[in-house]
C-alpha cells in the first residue's frame, strides 16, 4: 500500500513538473535571400533568349537587274509598280547570299515628262521587297546607279533616272525646214534674195516645231537592266539562306539601241 502511494505520488509530481514547462517551439524558418540584380548593361542569364543568327549584306553591296515590265514617263505615273530580278548571284562569307532569279518589288515614286523647249524625262523608282527563290521575304533598299535601257539615258543623285535629249534632231528639223524654205523661196522669185527670204522663212518655222514639241519621253523597256546599290545594310535569317545553286535569272532580251525622238505633236 504504502509503495502504490509513493509510485501515484511520484506520477503526479511528475506530470505537474511538466505542465508547467512551456510547449516547445520549432525552429524559426531560414528565409532564402533573393539574388542580387544584375549590373546595368549586363544581360540576365535566365532571361536571355537565343536570338537566331543573321547575315549581313552591307550597305554598298552592287545587285545587276533586269526590269520584268516596262515604264515610260508617257504613261506610267507615282505609285505605280516596277518588278525587277536579279542576274548574278551574291556571296557572303563564303555562301551563297542572294541567288540569281531572285525577284524585287518597287515602285516609281515620280515620272516627269519632258518639257517643250527644255528639259529630259525623269523618274526616281524605289525598291521595297525582296523575294528569294524559296519565298523568304525581307525589305530591301536600294537605288540605281546605271542603267541600261538601249539610249543614252543616265542616273544622276539620289539613283534618279534622265532621259536622253534629242539635239541632234532638232537641228536636223531646223536644216530640213530651211532647206526647203530656201528652195521655195528660190523658185517662186527666181533670185538669191527669195532664197534668202524661204531660208530665213524655213529656219524660223523648225524653230517652232522644236518649241511646239516635247523632247524624249524616258522610256524603260521590258530587258532593260539597272544596276542598283543598297542604302543600308541587308539582315537576312540564316536559317533561310541554305542555297547551294546560285540560281538562274530569267531569259529576257535586252532592249535594240534606240534613238531618242521628240515628240512632234505639241501635247
Amino acid at each position: 500500500m504504502i509503495r502504490n502511494s509513493l509510485l501515484a505520488a511520484s506520477l503526479a509530481l511528475a506530470g505537474a513538473v511538466q505542465a508547467q514547462q512551456p510547449p516547445a517551439q520549432n525552429p524559426p524558418e531560414q528565409k532564402q535571400e533573393a539574388a542580387p540584380p544584375a549590373p546595368a548593361g549586363v544581360p540576365d542569364a535566365a532571361a536571355e533568349k537565343p536570338k537566331a543568327k543573321r547575315l549581313l549584306v552591307p550597305s554598298g553591296t552592287k545587285l545587276p537587274l533586269v526590269l520584268h515590265n516596262a515604264v515610260s514617263t508617257r504613261s506610267n505615273k507615282a505609285g505605280d509598280a516596277i518588278y525587277l530580278e536579279t542576274t548574278f548571284p551574291i556571296i557572303i562569307e563564303g555562301r551563297i547570299a542572294i541567288p540569281a532569279g531572285s525577284y524585287i518589288s518597287g515602285e516609281i515614286l515620280f515620272a516627269k515628262r519632258p518639257g517643250k523647249v527644255a528639259g529630259r524625262g525623269e523618274m526616281q523608282i524605289k525598291m521595297n521587297t525582296l523575294i528569294l527563290p524559296n519565298g523568304y521575304t525581307v525589305d530591301f533598299n536600294a537605288i540605281p546607279t546605271g542603267a541600261g535601257t538601249g539610249a543614252n539615258d543616265t542616273v544622276e543623285e539620289e539613283g534618279r533616272i534622265k532621259g536622253d535629249t534629242d539635239k541632234a534632231s532638232d537641228a536636223g528639223t531646223v536644216l530640213k525646214t530651211t532647206g526647203a524654205g530656201a528652195g521655195l523661196g528660190g523658185l517662186a522669185t527666181r533670185s538669191g534674195k527669195g532664197a534668202g527670204i524661204g531660208a530665213g522663212i524655213g529656219a524660223a518655222v523648225g524653230l517652232m516645231t522644236i518649241l511646239l514639241s516635247r523632247g524624249p519621253e524616258l522610256d524603260l523597256p521590258r530587258g532593260a537592266t539597272l544596276d542598283v546599290e543598297l542604302n543600308r545594310p541587308l539582315y537576312l535569317d540564316s536559317d533561310q539562306i541554305n542555297f547551294t545553286d546560285p540560281g538562274r535569272a530569267s531569259s529576257l532580251a535586252g532592249p535594240p539601241n534606240r534613238q531618242p525622238t521628240r515628240q512632234r505633236i505639241p501635247f
